[in-house]
């Protein structure tokens, strides 16, 4: 990216958000601190009403406004397969508010541009997994959480706990949401457990945003992601996976810790990060006969204790 158009996008980025710090700035387009001082000076010799406060970052005077912006071919090709993402993967709301979006966005785009957008839609296809259930999606939830954090209000929730077979109903301060393996988590500070879990989104049958304010301080969720990566023991696992066994685990591999795979004459190669190795070790026995353990000993000595177990009921 040349400096023009960087400026230009620093300058949409500064309207963005109320402050923008010079870090961000810095991480966005990979330079140093003091090119986003020199690139902001620009601005400001522009005429462009740049406030900038030490140690805290920089904002654009009120009432300020950029006119409206171009969009590049490519940026407007990622603007509809996101729509086709919300359309299929989350709540109704959610789904009827980019929509909404996508109009206002479609309606400044040059006529090649829409033109593009209307040639391409149909080869543009999300398909949702059979597993998903459609129940939850239709209950606002994604909004009722985002706004409940906004607001840093407690939300009341009914849940099926899975394991336990029962349902029951919860008062939860939301840290944020997620998407994994088909499924939208929520991770939320439950008052009755005092303690955070891990809630997924189908198994909620009713949400309602309470009165009560957030009873104490919550990490952001990346916090709580990283500090849940340092507390659990997790041990690395090698497979070598014969080509004809690994297309059946496609589905079963990001359950139990997939991080990677490299295709190796006729196998795969695949390394996963496991806090279970006996829950692990039983799943590998499904198909050990088409792979081989490269590396970890924990996982050796656990199925070889499960086959001794096995030779002697036999």
């Amino acid at each position: 990216m040349n400096r023009i158009d960087r400026i230009s996008a620093i300058l949409i980025q500064l309207q963005t958000r109320r402050v923008v710090k010079a870090q961000d700035i810095a991480d966005r387009f990979g330079i140093s601190l003091r090119t986003v001082y020199r690139d902001i000076k620009s601005l400001e010799e522009a005429g462009i009403p740049v406030i900038g406060e030490a140690g805290v970052g920089y904002s654009l005077v009120d009432g300020y406004r950029l006119p409206p912006v171009m969009f590049s071919r490519e940026e407007a090709s990622a603007f509809l397969t996101a729509e086709k993402l919300v359309e299929q993967l989350t709540d109704a709301n959610t789904s009827a508010d980019y929509s909404s979006a996508m109009y206002k966005i479609k309606a400044v785009l040059r006529s090649s541009e829409k033109d593009f957008l209307e040639d391409i839609d149909s080869s543009i296809a999300v398909i949702k997994s059979r597993r998903q259930k459609n129940n939850a999606l239709e209950l606002n939830l994604l909004q009722t959480t985002l706004r409940s954090i906004s607001e840093k209000k407690a939300i009341k929730i009914h849940y099926f706990t899975h394991y336990r077979q029962e349902a029951n109903e919860r008062e939860v301060e939301p840290v944020g949401v997620f998407y994994l393996d088909n499924y939208w988590h929520l991770i939320a500070y439950c008052l009755m457990r005092n303690d955070y879990r891990d809630f997924r989104l189908d198994r909620i049958s009713d949400v309602c945003l309470t009165e009560k304010p957030f009873l104490k301080q919550h990490p952001t969720l990346q916090q709580y992601m990283d500090s849940q990566k340092c507390e659990r023991d997790v041990q690395e696992v090698i497979l070598k996976v014969s080509k004809r066994a690994h297309g059946y685990l496609d589905g079963q591999k990001y359950y139990n810790g997939f991080i990677s795979e490299t295709v190796k004459d006729d196998c795969v190669e695949m390394v996963f990060l496991t806090n279970s190795i006996e829950g692990f070790a039983r799943w590998y026995m499904m198909f050990g006969d088409e792979a081989d353990i490269v590396k970890s000993e924990p996982l050796k000595e656990k199925v070889k204790t499960l086959l001794d177990e096995i030779a002697q009921r036999l």
